[in-house]
Parts: structure tokens; C-alpha cells; sequence
């Protein structure tokens, strides 16, 4: 987007919308980059969470050290995380069937299946290379018809990529939100004026599609009957349709355009400053002679109206990259799989599982504890419910053993002729161990009493007292006296 906002006319003998769309095609080559983001809050500010949420993400920033790409479908990324002072290395590898992340702290990569098996008919590699190709046409039809910013220049300069000194031609761009803002008429006027370009477009987007919709139409309803068709077979029919109605959409826009604009600005005020002077984008975009991008610099600032529900004055993203080897041979480096994975398209990870599989103090543990929660489990119980309610019995609440543990991701164990049973701690891994029968119990191996002993009852199923179950388990117990819910909360 950043690089299609140069505009298409050729400056200062580099041609732009060439160098735009020669970006878009994947070539094999190495490269290195940078990204962060700065929020700046508003000077009245005070209230310590938001400040202490801004300071965070302020302090996030993403390096980059060492990306390579083969071809589309293989590439490697190596670099680091930060946060706060802290940083997370990682290891990334992909292809076309998988792709491997490897992160500081972890015992197995985390694996990702990218087979998709939903459409076996369709031919995905026929249709990867026609997205391929379609790409550079939509960014070369867009670029038809933009302009030139106002500040943009290009000068000679001697820069150093990858530690080698080469000579290339500096592209700036710098472009306001009140600018961009008004490059949209005119956009939208020359593309309405574009008769063939425009179904040109659209018959480029039909040949890729089209074969798509085909093949889910084949797929049955599950009544042996077809989906029904949604576009025609005919290919000029279809696009003289398409064009039509794009067409008139779009002198329908244009006819009222200023006066359309005007009002949403009086009605939505705040789309001032977001498309104001303070809105700004600046890019350094260093390209060879191939009119390739071998370094880039970017800052892009977006004004925020604020208010108490957001007291943001803007928000800003900015990095670097250079690329080079751009062409040449490039051998990606894989992630090791030979000490197993842990494969994330499996639905049944548990929360313990997943945190199992990381260093207690390592950084990634962190996040997912206490920044993402993913342990924290809220289940309600209600007395009334014959199935899964609460039972009071002797003034000791019970509580169905099976359905308790496995709300709280527990693995339960009972061998058949045996009253002992074994509940396994999703968490921590420990053993809760308690026999039908009988108060004596033991948890991480230390002996301990419940109130009362587990019993089956008439329906089969195993109760256990709940505060003993939920607190064995890392939960808490709260009981609402006027409508009798429990609520059994897990940090």
C-alpha cells in the first residue's frame, strides 16, 4: 500500500509504477528489517493502566536479522521479539505444506499444516500461479490511475546494503492525510473513465475464480443436489455485466462525491484529523538499477481524535529493511522437526499442554499465563441442575467428579473394578488420587482429608466434596447466597 501511494509518473528518469509493480513479483533473495510502533498519548492522561498498556506496546518492537526466500511457498525468518526489555528470539520456516515456529524456551516447535484437502478437485497450483500473476496487474491498474504526490524526489546516492557500498537512486515520498484524502476523486474519475482497462481487470479476476466457484458449486449439499450457480459461464457476458454495474456504482459516487464528503466530515467531525495535516506518511524507498528496492525507510504517523474513550493523539508505525542476493541461489534455513513438534491444527491442546511446553520463566510462558490467560477457566454450577448441579449433602457441597475435572481441562482415570481414582492436573501435571468410600485423599503426592468421602450416586456418577476438587486444582469457590450459583474461577 506504502509503496503504491508513490504514484505511477516517472520521477527524476526512475519509473515509479514499474519499480511499484516489479516489488510485487517474488524473487529469491535475503534481507534484514526493522518495525515498531509509538503511541502518543494525550497530555491529561493519568490513569495508570493506560499508561502502563501504552508504555508496553510502545515497547514492542520486531528485528528481523536474517529473512531468505527461495520462491513463493519457501522461505525462512529469523530475529527477535522485544518487550519491555525483554527479548523473544524466534526461528520461522515455511513451504508448501507446513509451516515450523521455533521460539525461545520451547521444548518443540509449534507446527501449522498449510495442506488444505477441502477442495481435492481444484487444481491449487495452477491456481497459485494465476494469483501470482494477477497481483502485479491489480497494483499496475491502480497505479494507472493515481498521481504523483506532490513531495516526492529522487536523488543519486551511495548507500550500504548488507555491508556492501552500491550506488542507488533515493525515491522520497511524503504524503499528509488532507492529500491522500483528496487523491481519491480523481482516482475514482480515471478509473470510471477506463472502459477497457476496467474490464480488462475484471476479466483477469474472473479467469482466477471463476474455476474456484466452479469447483465449489460441484460440491454437493449433502441432499446429492449441487450449490447453485452464481456467476455465468460466459466470460465476455459476465464481465459486460460486472462492468455495468461497477460502472454505474461508480458515476453514482461521483455525482454526489464532494457533496457526500462534506456531509460525512460535518457528521463524523473526527475524520478531520485522521485525513488531517498531522496524518503523515514519509518513505525512503533506495532502488538499483533493476529497479529493485534494496533499502527502504518508512514512518507512518496517524492522527487520532481524543477523547476519554480514547485519549491516543496518534499512532505511528516506522522500521527499515534492505534486501539483496535478489535473484540468486538462496538455501532456506529449516526449523528441526526431529525431536517432535507440537502441532496447533490439533483442537484437543490443553492449556497445561501448551504452557508444558515452554520454560516457566522464559517469555512466550509469560504471555500466554498472564498476558493471555489461556489458563484462566470460569465454570458456573447451579444447584437445581440434575445433570451437572451441585449437591449438598450433610452441609458438604459435591459436585459430579468427571464433568468438574474436565471443565477444568483434568484428565480423569478410573480402572474398571477399582474405587480409586486418579485426576491428573492439566496444569501442574500433579495427581490428585481419592477412593470411593473413603475421606483420605492425596494431592502432589501429600496426604490430605476432604470433608467428606466420594460417593456414587443413583445416577452413576462419582461426587466429590467441590471446594476440595476446585481449590486441588488451582480454582476458587464463590457462592452467591441469593440465587444460589457457584462460580469456580481459575486464575
Amino acid at each position: 500500500m506504502m509503496v503504491a501511494l508513490t504514484g505511477c509518473q516517472a520521477v527524476g528518469g526512475v519509473d515509479i509504477g514499474k519499480a511499484v509493480v516489479n516489488s510485487t513479483t517474488v524473487k529469491s533473495g535475503e534481507s534484514r528489517q526493522s518495525m515498531h510502533i509509538k503511541i502518543e498519548p494525550t497530555a491529561n492522561l493519568v490513569e495508570e493502566d493506560a499508561l502502563q498498556m501504552i508504555e508496553l506496546i510502545n515497547s514492542v518492537s520486531l528485528d528481523i536479522e536474517d529473512a531468505k526466500v527461495k520462491d513463493s511457498s519457501t522461505a525462512s525468518i529469523k530475529g527477535t521479539l522485544s518487550m519491555q526489555g525483554k527479548k523473544l528470539p524466534f526461528h520461522l520456516s515455511m513451504d508448501k505444506s507446513e509451516m515450523v515456529i521455533d521460539v525461545d524456551g520451547a521444548q518443540k516447535p509449534l507446527y501449522i499444516s498449510l495442506e488444505d484437502d477441502t477442495l481435492p478437485m481444484l487444481d491449487t497450483k495452477a491456481l497459485e500461479k494465476q494469483i501470482e500473476e494477477l497481483s502485479p496487474k491489480l497494483l499496475t491498474f491502480a497505479l494507472k490511475h493515481l498521481s504523483n504526490p506532490k513531495n516526492i524526489s529522487v536523488t543519486p546516492v551511495q548507500e550500504s546494503v548488507n555491508g556492501e557500498s552500491l550506488s542507488l537512486s533515493k525515491l522520497h515520498v511524503e504524503i499528509s492525510g488532507e492529500e491522500l484524502l483528496a487523491m481519491v476523486k480523481p482516482f475514482l474519475t480515471s478509473v470510471a473513465q477506463d472502459e477497457q482497462g476496467l474490464k480488462d481487470l475484471i476479466g483477469d479476476l474472473y479467469d482466477v475464480f471463476y474455476p474456484i466457484l466452479v469447483t465449489i458449486n460441484t460440491v454437493d449439499n449433502g441432499d446429492g443436489s449441487a450449490l447453485p450457480s452464481t456467476i455465468s459461464e460466459s466470460r465476455d457476458a459476465e464481465v459486460a455485466s460486472l462492468y455495468e454495474m461497477i460502472k454505474g456504482g461508480l458515476d453514482e459516487i461521483l455525482a454526489n462525491y464532494d457533496k457526500e464528503l462534506n456531509s460525512l466530515l460535518t457528521e463524523t467531525p473526527e475524520l478531520k484529523t485522521v485525513f488531517g495535516t498531522e496524518t503523515k506518511l514519509q518513505l525512503d524507498f533506495y532502488l538499483d538499477s533493476a529497479l529493485n528496492i534494496r533499502k527502504q525507510n518508512y514512518d507512518f504517523k496517524v492522527a487520532l481524535p481524543a477523547s476519554e474513550d480514547l485519549p491516543i493523539k496518534s499512532v505511528s508505525v516506522y522500521g527499515d529493511s534492505e534486501l539483496w542476493n535478489i535473484g540468486g541461489p538462496v538455501t532456506v534455513d529449516a526449523v528441526d522437526k526431529t525431536g517432535g513438534v507440537i502441532d496447533l491444527m490439533q483442537g484437543d491442546i490443553t492449556p497445561g499442554q501448551m504452557l508444558r511446553n515452554f520454560d516457566s520463566n522464559s517469555l512466550v510462558y509469560q504471555l500466554l499465563k498472564d498476558e493471555a490467560g489461556i489458563t484462566h477457566k470460569n465454570v458456573m454450577l447451579y444447584p437445581d441442575d440434575e445433570s451437572y448441579g451441585a449437591i449438598t449433602v450433610k452441609n458438604t457441597t459435591f459436585v459430579p467428579l468427571r464433568y468438574l475435572s474436565e471443565e477444568l481441562d483434568a484428565e480423569v482415570k478410573w480402572t474398571k473394578g477399582s474405587d480409586k481414582i486418579v485426576v491428573i492436573d492439566d496444569i501442574t501435571g500433579n495427581e490428585i488420587v481419592l477412593t470411593v468410600g473413603s475421606k483420605k485423599a492425596t494431592v502432589a503426592g501429600k496426604e490430605v482429608t476432604m470433608a467428606e468421602s466420594a460417593y456414587v450416586g443413583k445416577n452413576g456418577k462419582t461426587y466429590v466434596p467441590l471446594r476440595f476438587m476446585a481449590e486441588s486444582l488451582g480454582a476458587s469457590v464463590d457462592k452467591e447466597k441469593e440465587t444460589g450459583w457457584i462460580f469456580i474461577d481459575r486464575p
